[in-house]
């Protein structure tokens, strides 16, 4: 596949990768956690500091994974052109402020890791447990990272109104999150589920040509008319 050089095109590859390499990482992220892999109901007090080199590069790519949702989150947006604009953007503007919370949070299992191998495990996981429960960090993180998923979630719902497809994306897409820390069994199906959602908007930017994405396609005397939102906009556009 050629590399675009244009605009249009470098946007529309960007946006559409990092959906597709978000859920990747997330689940990697997930996998790699020591914790995590404790199981729902298994003693995780110390595990991070025992398993330092782990825990680092399990916040690394968890970090990433919200990071690369952004781009992700802006060529969604970009895909609502003539219906349910307004609702799409208050949407995409919460899920943009709001994940970005969780790339932050995951600085926490680095002073996780120093806690409970400088101290005894259990005072250093409860001395963690409680400088995350400081109102500054529930209001001014863990709130507002749920707060953007809820974002997220209703920016795909817009999408899927917006362009008559894809209904079952923002599903799959908060299932998964949701789903995937709870190791093993939903680890996987929750990666899978996060993947299919966000790998199949991704996939559709990927695949559409610029001037859909852009919401316009070009006559042959060199007009700029509009096209409709939705999988066949090209061929009613053509027939015009």
């Amino acid at each position: 596949m050629s590399l675009p050089s244009d605009p249009h095109g470098i946007r529309r590859t960007v946006a559409g990768l990092c959906l597709i390499v978000a859920p990747v990482l997330y689940t990697a992220g997930l996998l790699v956690d020591p914790a995590i892999r404790q199981g729902v109901d298994g003693d995780t007090i110390g595990t991070y500091g025992l398993h330092p080199e782990q825990v680092s590069i399990s916040a690394a790519l968890l970090h990433w994974s919200w990071v690369l949702l952004i781009p992700g989150i802006i060529g969604m947006i970009q895909l609502i052109h003539h219906r349910g604009v307004v609702l799409g953007h208050l949407a995409g503007g919460l899920a943009l402020l709001g994940v970005v919370n969780f790339s932050a949070l995951m600085l926490g299992d680095f002073f996780y890791v120093q806690l409970e191998s400088t101290m005894r495990p259990v005072e250093g996981a409860a001395l963690g447990d409680e400088a995350l429960a400081d109102p500054g960090a529930v209001f001014g993180f863990q709130i507002p990272g749920f707060a953007g998923l809820a974002g997220l979630f209703l920016l795909g719902l817009v999408l899927a109104y917006a362009r008559r497809e894809l209904w079952w994306a923002p599903f799959a897409m908060l299932l998964g999150i949701f789903g995937a820390p709870m190791y093993p069994i939903g680890t996987v199906v929750g990666g899978l589920l996060y993947l299919a959602g966000a790998g199949a908007i991704g996939l559709r930017m990927l695949r559409m040509s610029n001037a859909e994405w852009a919401g316009e396609e070009r006559t042959a005397a060199g007009r700029v008319q509009h096209v409709p939102d939705g999988p066949e906009s090209g061929k009613r556009a053509a027939t015009r």
